[in-house]
């Protein structure tokens, strides 16, 4: 789901125009065939310089492909090993890291925000001081959607000293006074403050900052190799699938890493993650196996959990990109219904403006879907929702 969508962002839609582009020609094991053919068309017909995707069944891939560029207009190919921004298919992570403390025993689904902070309690908004962790990470919190009152926050936050955990700790005192919209687990919002907060409970129980969190716990263990978290290319290097917006002119430009090219790094719970689709795969075929496939990060009925439904999300018109118009939201995961799949799937979608990722799941048929490309927009959704549906048809058993 995108991170923001306010009147000060860059207007993502544009004219279409004729894209020239290279195709990567990357090497697959003999067990997987390649997607790149299917993948070209979408290039020119949906303004994309890259797209990638990939498909598993019972935990492994089975096809692949990536096509277009790194950077539009650079020539420079993108192969199925080059990091894409998955953008809030981040929180599916940091659900995982609250479950793995409730595993443990070190945290309840229960667990208020006035329990972990004792010292900030007596301060906080009297139902703040309640919201569980389950709440927040179903944005059940009773915390509004993102406002102007969060920007302006985040950008405050930008001249605080102290590592990000720090910074985390700093914002969440900064809004612990603030009433809440509704009731704790009464009305869906989608909130990324709700998810930050989240992410600074989980730092506090587990005494180590959500960053190293997500790479000792998840990322290490799953071999997920490619997996970061902010700008997926190195400064001054075209070493990644660089994002993308249109501006207003309708022309593309491609952002270099830089302050300019991602959210800022304090709500990386709600969605500062990178990877590569074989990657992002791995990760999607790792939770449709609900525990059939190693490692054992979780036990099975909690994984199950976290993709079991809380509460239905509104109806919405004219979504952000990486956004569906209905479902159900569980515990950083989307239940989703198409047109194209007869039973509902586990689904999240990602952007930070300059990148898109979509991620689908079925645990029944242990099946999953991922598809990325380094660009936002409405016509970049419509293309990753077709190639969905395509993947799916031609591969779910």
């Amino acid at each position: 789901m995108s991170l923001f969508n306010n009147g000060g962002l860059r207007k993502l839609i544009g004219r279409a125009f004729l894209l020239s582009f290279v195709i990567a020609m990357p090497s697959l094991s003999s067990a997987q065939t390649s997607l790149d053919d299917m993948l070209k068309p979408y290039l020119e017909q949906y303004r994309l310089p890259a797209v990638a995707a990939a498909v598993v069944k019972d935990g492994k891939v089975i096809s692949v492909g990536a096509v277009g560029e790194r950077k539009f207009g650079s020539g420079i190919p993108v192969t199925v090993n080059d990091r894409f921004h998955i953008g809030s298919d981040t929180k599916a992570f940091t659900a995982t890291l609250a479950a793995i403390l409730v595993d443990r025993g070190q945290m309840q689904w229960t667990t208020t925000i006035g329990e972990v902070f004792p010292e900030l309690a007596p301060n906080m908004d009297a139902g703040f001081r309640t919201i569980t962790i389950s709440q927040l990470l179903s944005h059940t919190s009773g915390i509004p959607a993102d406002n102007a009152e969060f920007i302006e926050l985040l950008a405050k936050s930008t001249f605080e000293e102290g590592n990000l955990d720090d910074l985390r700790y700093w914002l969440l005192q900064q809004w612990m006074t603030k009433p809440l919209q509704a009731v704790p687990g009464q009305r869906f919002a989608y909130s990324n403050m709700g998810y930050t907060v989240a992410g600074a409970m989980i730092e506090r129980v587990a005494k180590k900052s959500w960053d190293e969190l997500i790479r000792e716990w998840i990322f290490d263990p799953l071999e997920l190799k490619t997996a970061g978290l902010g700008s997926q290319a190195s400064p001054g290097r075209i070493d990644a699938a660089l994002g993308h917006g249109i501006l207003d002119d309708g022309n593309i430009k491609a952002f270099m890493a830089g302050p300019g090219d991602d959210n800022p790094q304090i709500i990386g719970p709600a969605g500062m993650a990178h990877m590569s689709v074989l990657d992002f795969a791995r990760w999607a075929g790792w939770n449709a196996g609900q525990g059939k496939h190693a490692p054992a990060l979780l036990k099975p009925e909690t994984l199950k959990l976290l993709h079991t439904a809380v509460v239905d999300m509104p109806s919405a018109r004219n979504p952000a990109p990486g956004t569906p118009s209905s479902g159900k939201y569980a515990l950083g995961w989307v239940i989703a219904t198409t047109d194209w799949s007869p039973q509902p799937l586990v689904f999240h979608g990602g952007s930070n403006q300059k990148n898109l990722a979509h991620i689908w799941f079925s645990p029944e048929k242990d099946f999953a879907m991922v598809v990325v490309t380094n660009i936002s927009s409405a016509k970049a959704n419509d293309a990753l929702f077709d190639i969905a549906g395509k993947l799916y048809k031609q591969f779910a058993p």
